[in-house]
């Protein structure tokens, strides 16, 4: 559970959670005893509570989803963490930020490799550090809502020309699905960026080409001025 401290007055301490408590599942938890609580001050030097937060939160939406329990699916993404690492066993409770912020980012790109779909709530609570447009595009999900199967979108138009003459290379694009897809052209693209706080971006030649947008034929022929 997380929150935030609100008040100290004497050895009681005021807590507003970020989500609701349920006080049955944490008796049952706690053995039907009185539970006992533990505080942890982020000093800056150790993973902050708000990452835990939301390596939690990341873990439970894919648990859920996958069908493992929490705990399972904490040791499993630790394993192939390790794996493909080569990082040492580490611990949730006292790793430090920079280790916490690599496994966040393992977790997040192994969502998107294999289609584990977001809750909006964990979706919306992605880092704004992570490269999560780049990523909804390779992988075809809304970057607004995370939708799968979503349309890439030319935030730069293309006007009447045939697609295929344009050099999308300097052009931006964005990951949306039809609903928001549909909202964009009705509201115009400079509302609906405002709306979202989102940044259409440039595809790398790699990009264009995996997502079957230009071929490396076509390039060339621009570059040589053939079209």
């Amino acid at each position: 559970m997380f929150g935030k401290l609100k008040g100290i007055k004497g050895d009681e301490l005021t807590i507003k959670l970020d989500d609701k408590l349920n006080m049955h599942r944490l008796r049952k938890f706690a053995d039907n005893k009185e539970p006992t609580i533990q505080i942890d001050i982020d000093d800056g030097r150790h993973i902050s509570p708000d990452q835990r937060k939301k390596i939690f939160a990341m873990l439970r939406d894919m648990a859920m989803y996958i069908g493992y329990d929490i705990r399972d699916m904490e040791q499993w993404m630790k394993y192939f963490y390790y794996a493909k690492t080569g990082a040492e066993s580490f611990s949730m409770s006292d790793c430090s930020m920079d280790q916490a912020n690599k496994f966040l980012t393992f977790i997040l790109d192994f969502c998107f490799e294999n289609g584990i779909p977001f809750k909006t709530k964990t979706w919306d609570s992605i880092p704004d550090t992570y490269p999560k447009a780049i990523q909804c595009l390779r992988h075809r999900q809304c970057v607004i809502c995370g939708k799968l199967h979503s349309d890439i979108d030319h935030f730069t138009p293309v006007g009447n020309r045939s697609r295929q003459l344009v050099d999308h290379r300097k052009l931006y694009f964005e990951c949306l699905c039809r609903e928001h897809h549909m909202e964009r052209h009705r509201i115009g693209a400079k509302s609906f960026i405002e709306k979202y706080h989102i940044r259409p971006i440039k595809l790398s030649e790699d990009d264009l080409i995996a997502l079957h947008i230009m071929t490396r034929k076509r390039m060339d022929e621009i570059d040589e001025g053939m079209i």
